[in-house]
């Protein structure tokens, strides 16, 4: 059977969000992207992070659930998959990253309630790109509140990505290097993408190289 509820998740500049766009576009999908350029608190945290982190990730847990929550119900029946480009476990991921240890006990009591009510996806697809192509990546995109991320930054969010998905047995977690890969400009490389989600693969860690 084919995987129906499909993540694509990856570090900053990973290209997750144009591949899910992608995909959704080729296989006529149900498309939930995260709103993060509505989110209130975001350049505030970039420019003083130790004062917003906190209100930067709760808003973030609560505006990621509630979209979860409203768009799976709402699925169109005839639309075999449902793309997006974020998994819920990204709150997580993040928080550890960005808040103190006494933030961070308070901000888990939250998500562990939260997460028993979220639906869990079929697939996850982690793109995978070294640093300094993700830095490369954040520089063109030009938005001006992520040039200050620094290389530290990103690799500190990649061993917080791994440390999960090796522990968790949920699902399966497809980490794939994209270092070679522009499926922006060249689309036909999105076929091997898809192919995966086709592809029958056990609960756990599969590191897939492109061919």
């Amino acid at each position: 059977m084919s995987n129906r509820y499909i993540c694509i998740e990856g570090n900053i500049g990973s290209g997750k969000t144009s591949l899910t766009k992608l995909l959704s576009k080729k296989l006529e999908a149900k498309l939930i992207l995260e709103e993060f350029e509505e989110n209130p608190f975001l350049q505030k945290f970039y420019s003083d992070p130790s004062r917003y982190a906190f209100q930067l990730e709760l808003s973030f847990l609560a505006e990621r659930f509630q979209q979860i929550q409203t768009e799976i119900p709402n699925r169109d029946l005839f639309q075999e998959f449902m793309f997006s480009d974020y998994m819920i476990e990204k709150c997580l991921i993040f928080s550890k990253n960005n808040l103190d240890s006494q933030s961070i006990q308070l901000y888990r009591k939250l998500y562990d309630i939260i997460l028993k009510s979220t639906p869990k996806p079929d697939i996850i697809i982690y793109l995978h790109k070294d640093t300094d192509l993700l830095l490369s990546n954040i520089e063109k995109r030009a938005r001006p509140y992520e040039q200050k991320i620094t290389s530290k930054y990103l690799e500190d969010i990649y061993s917080n990505y791994v440390t999960y998905f090796k522990q968790q047995t949920q699902y399966p977690v497809l980490f794939v290097n994209t270092n070679n890969i522009d499926f922006v400009q060249n689309e036909s490389q999105v076929e091997f993408f898809e192919k995966l989600i086709y592809k029958k693969v056990d609960v756990g860690f599969h590191r897939i190289e492109f061919p």
